[in-house]
């Protein structure tokens, strides 16, 4: 095995931004929902992820419930505006380059987030990221989203499961690479910065930088937010 493995989270690590939340900004400006009912709930599900309590399956549902019966034509025009008008504008060159550099040299490399694969897929693509692992959304008999998980959510300790299906589908595991570099902001990803041979603390918020002290990891800060 010659090529070593990078993992980067998307939210505040890639992104100055959180998609998932912005997304929800997105939707409120298309008139979608009730504005303050709406903006309320999803900036108490955003505290809730910050604080490390969020119950993925019940955001999941909520959040999908304004568009997830909305005609697929309709949905791709929406995904290509909030690409333009919030996602594009918050891709700094700094997060290319750091990406970028990790390809050169030859690394593995994958996006792994608790953001959805809807709102996510288009993101990796602007970053050249050819692996993805979002949470996947279920959908019934006829392709419609349902509001459920399709299986494991990659979130918190789901991400180490998620990470080692992706793996295991292409015949790898984490040991068979010498060197593990996991970017995160986040204390939810705890569990995956700790397989990381290289966890790095990327833009970190509080919890996560009082840990990396502690553990002597390296912390970046790869822009200010």
């Amino acid at each position: 095995m010659t090529r070593n493995l990078c993992l980067f989270d998307l939210d505040h690590t890639l992104l100055p931004i959180d998609s998932d939340h912005t997304f929800g900004e997105f939707i409120v400006r298309q008139g979608w929902v009730e504005l303050e009912s709406f903006r309320t709930a999803n900036n108490a599900f955003y505290a809730r992820y910050q604080a490390g309590t969020l119950d993925i399956h019940e955001y999941i549902e909520y959040a999908t419930r304004p568009w997830r019966e909305r005609p697929a034509d309709e949905m791709a025009a929406a995904q290509a505006r909030f690409m333009v008008e919030d996602i594009e504008p918050a891709i700094r060159p700094e997060a290319l380059d750091l990406v970028r550099e990790h390809q050169a040299r030859g690394d593995l490399v994958a996006i792994i987030t608790a953001t959805n694969e809807f709102v996510t897929t288009p993101i990796a693509r602007a970053f050249g990221v050819d692996h993805l692992l979002a949470v996947r959304l279920a959908r019934d008999a006829a392709g419609r989203y349902t509001g459920a998980i399709e299986g494991t959510p990659s979130f918190r300790e789901g991400k180490v499961t998620r990470t080692a299906e992706w793996l295991s589908g292409m015949g790898l595991a984490f040991d068979d690479f010498e060197r593990i570099s996991m970017y995160s902001d986040s204390a939810n990803d705890l569990p995956l910065m700790e397989r990381a041979t290289e966890p790095v603390a990327t833009n970190p918020a509080p919890s996560l930088e009082t840990i990396a002290r502690e553990r002597g990891w390296r912390i970046l800060q790869l822009f200010s937010q």
